[in-house]
């Protein structure tokens, strides 16, 4: 079996799509992206083509290894982001010529669920309670909010209250059991994360989400000595050597790579594998499209140390279309009591309803994050 094409759709609302085609008539679909840089990693794609047409997709390590060491400079996102497309598609096609879902391919099942979460906002609240409780009323048990808006290196203290009042309405309203993360996205400056991990610990979270930015990693090791609260982070980090000293710091408990830029399915499973000897979780970053949580699926439902999944469905980001829109089969993902429960389909375990992409193809998008300032005009973290 050799690779014959490779065709990338940029589909509303701001993702980008693979298709990888056999000389057997085998199609792999994978998802290469950066949020607001389509066009860098389907470049970046294009350019790889050239190690991949005319080889063998089942040679799936060996691919990796060409397309992430054979070019001398290595790693970031754009890189890695359309090497991780490149491989879903390898295994799409792995597994649906031997008939096997990809957690076969891997070592097998684990688990027979796994439990995801909703975003319901919390940078430009309305009423997140509600929000909350909507998505519990659907069957969710759990939510993710984003903490605050742009903050400054110090900043108001009522912004700090305004933050905490929201989680608190959001316990009050959803009980004690009710999973509640708070994402900081980043933005946070480490006085500001100190106050604002501390006065939201009585709220028993998850987990805090980037409580600051990942380039600022030394911050963590204080921060950990703040706050029992669980620190997750890892969705700007790239392959297993971008996670090597967060795994070994002793100072997080959840990391979160994204399938979609760290390097794929196999590259995430070998991050996992080094999390679970040093005791720590694996909640993988996905707020993209199908693909994307298709392939996060595989690894969940194979992977022990994995806790919980990310997904869009209904995210803020999806305007134009929602993360089922481009399926054949809406249904095959089956949430249900808060989980989505494991099928035993070929490859990812979907199937892409190509008519709709390429329709979506032919008008495309040009998403970018909005750029934020602080009050005195500062770009501020987003």
């Amino acid at each position: 079996m050799k690779i014959v094409s490779m065709e990338l759709f940029k589909v509303a609302p701001r993702w980008l799509f693979l298709k990888t085609v056999t000389d057997e008539g085998i199609v792999g679909w994978g998802e290469p992206v950066i949020e607001g840089r389509a066009d860098s990693v389907a470049a970046a794609v294009k350019e790889f083509s050239t190690y991949l047409i005319g080889k063998d997709p089942t040679r799936i390590e060996d691919i990796f290894q060409v397309l992430y060491r054979g070019g001398f400079y290595r790693g970031g996102p754009i890189l890695s982001s359309a090497i991780s497309g490149i491989e879903q598609t390898l295994w799409d096609i792995k597994g649906k010529a031997l008939g096997l879902p990809i957690y076969d391919l891997l070592g097998g099942p684990v688990r027979d669920k796994i439990q995801v979460y909703c975003w319901i906002g919390g940078d430009r609240p309305d009423d997140t309670a509600a929000a909350a409780k909507e998505k519990a009323a659907q069957g969710y048990t759990a939510v993710k909010m984003n903490g605050t808006a742009e903050l400054d290196y110090i900043d108001s203290y009522s912004k700090i209250d305004a933050a905490v009042s929201r989680v608190a309405a959001i316990r009050d309203a959803c009980g004690k059991d009710f999973g509640i993360a708070v994402d900081f996205h980043g933005r946070v400056h480490q006085a500001m994360a100190r106050i604002l991990m501390k006065e939201l610990e009585p709220y028993r979270l998850m987990f805090v989400e980037e409580p600051v930015l990942i380039e600022n990693f030394e911050i963590f090791k204080d921060l950990r000595r703040h706050t029992v609260t669980p620190i997750a982070t890892g969705e700007r980090n790239f392959t297993r050597w971008g996670f090597k000293e967060i795994i070994t710091s002793g100072c997080v408990d959840i990391i979160q790579p994204d399938l979609c830029h760290a390097g794929g399915i196999l590259e995430c499973k070998k991050i996992a594998a080094m999390a679970e000897c040093y005791d720590i979780a694996v909640a993988p970053h996905c707020p993209l499209g199908p693909i994307a949580l298709a392939a996060c699926l595989q690894f969940d439902w194979g992977t022990p140390n994995a806790v919980i999944q990310e997904q869009s469905l209904g995210i803020h980001y999806n305007q134009g279309a929602d993360l089922l829109d481009y399926l054949a089969d809406k249904s095959v993902f089956e949430y249900r009591n808060g989980c989505v429960y494991r099928n035993n389909a070929p490859g990812l375990g979907i199937e892409v309803n190509e008519e709709v992409v390429r329709k979506a193809a032919e008008i495309g998008h040009d998403w970018k994050n909005p750029v934020w300032r602080t009050s005195d005009g500062v770009v501020a973290e987003w």
